[in-house]
């Protein structure tokens, strides 16, 4: 979260700066090629949006498909709350922002305080350090990776202009075959890589918004071990003890086929043990955190701050997305919360109260890289995006300093070391 709090001021001050000219500039710079007579080429700042945001966007499927299948999504009783809660979180946001701008293209923006920033949220969260209960921090990471599932589904039926049926179709065949392939036994990173870049092209060509194809791609990887434990011991016990027969050293395997086998045989039944998707998720994450995140925001967050630009602030726009933020996220987070209470198929998460809740409520409505993405999805007119950039850092700013302040209060106070 500091990463990426850094680079959107340092976007933020270089669109403000005398060098703002070589921010535009750098950030509509033709990159492509062109081939068979015909040219394929994407901005910097599009490359960045369309391309990059899409791994971002895989992790995050990754995310979603883990916490369904084996995390707090897994079983209707754990899912409940979270579920409810980011409903409710999404719901309210639009209302509200609809209560500001009920028509006209301000209206298209109706979804830009749906979005939570799961990374701004967590790492608030985190200052707190062993003050906040594990309850909590499950709450609002299953919460908010609700609340991207969501913002998913919205990008690809709401801010979808028009859709190629072709290149939909191969994308579709392709994913099957993904799908297949990432079950073998015998998959390369290779092929998977590559097939990869195949439907991003085509989801792309489609008309759907390309970052749609890294969560399509997340959820052709399993996300448990593709091999039953029983069979994973047998066989690593077998060669195992084929190995301690031998005279085992750090060259005799060049010479000894058996032992190569034997070696090759543990290696792809280990790898078979370990799920695909947590082994990319751990090695992305990283690469998300410190690299596509931090340069979206670079890219993204450049709003020229002027006579001009505060002129009109705030708006029904910025007036909508403020209140959809900081307002519309905790009391649809807290009412859902109820509800689902209420209906008798939901628990307080241990050592969470209400309180907590209301603050983690709050935490929700920093909606910062997913409501940015989104504004800029929804709005054609630079003014309006400008305008709805300002307003998410204010909301995001607003939402950040009401949640910490009652989660200092509410959360249990450190015990003091004598």
């Amino acid at each position: 979260s500091i990463v990426l709090l850094l680079a959107a001021l340092t976007a933020v001050i270089w669109a403000n700066s005398p060098w703002a000219g070589t921010y535009y500039a750098l950030s509509h710079l033709d990159i492509g090629t062109h081939f068979a007579g015909r040219q394929y080429h994407l901005t910097l700042d599009h490359w960045v949006k369309d391309g990059l945001m899409a791994v971002f966007f895989f992790v995050v499927g990754l995310e979603i498909k883990r916490e369904i299948l084996t995390g707090e999504l897994s079983s209707r009783r754990k899912a409940i709350l979270p579920v409810m809660a980011a409903i409710g979180g999404a719901m309210v946001p639009a209302l509200a922002y609809f209560a500001f701008n009920p028509d006209g293209p301000a209206a298209n923006g109706w979804a830009v305080p749906m979005a939570t920033d799961i990374a701004f949220a967590l790492g608030l969260l985190a200052l707190f350090g062993k003050r906040v209960p594990i309850g909590l921090k499950v709450f609002l990471t299953a919460l908010a990776i609700v609340d991207d599932l969501l913002a998913v589904i919205v990008i690809a039926l709401f801010y979808t202009e028009q859709i190629s049926v072709g290149p939909l179709i191969l994308a579709a065949l392709l994913l099957a075959l993904l799908a297949v392939i990432s079950r073998s036994s015998h998959r390369s990173s290779g092929i998977f890589l590559g097939l990869s870049v195949v439907i991003w092209a085509c989801v792309f060509l489609s008309g759907i918004h390309a970052t749609i194809a890294g969560v399509l791609i997340a959820l052709t990887v399993p996300v448990r071990a593709s091999i039953e434990p029983a069979r994973f011991f047998d066989i690593i016990c077998k060669h195992m003890a084929l190995l301690k027969e031998q005279t085992l050293t750090r060259e005799s395997m060049i010479r000894d086929k058996k032992q190569r086998r034997a070696i090759e045989q543990v290696f792809l039944t280990a790898r078979e043990m370990m799920p695909a998707g947590v082994t990319l998720e751990e090695n992305l994450h990283s690469i998300q955190a410190f690299l596509i995140l931090p340069l979206f925001a670079l890219f993204a967050a450049g709003v020229t701050i002027d006579q001009s630009t505060m002129a009109g602030f705030p708006s029904p726009v910025s007036s909508g997305i403020i209140a959809g933020l900081v307002l519309g996220k905790p009391v649809g987070i807290c009412l859902f919360s109820y509800l689902a209470f209420l209906s008798g198929r939901a628990e307080m998460p241990r050592g969470m109260n209400w309180g907590q809740l209301l603050g983690a409520s709050c935490l929700g409505g920093i909606g910062f890289t997913m409501s940015i993405f989104i504004s800029e999805l929804a709005f054609d007119n630079n003014v309006m995006i400008d305008d709805a950039k300002i307003a998410i850092f204010t909301a995001s700013i607003l939402a950040a300093v009401s949640g910490a302040l009652i989660l200092h209060k509410t959360l249990p106070r450190p015990e003091k070391t004598r």
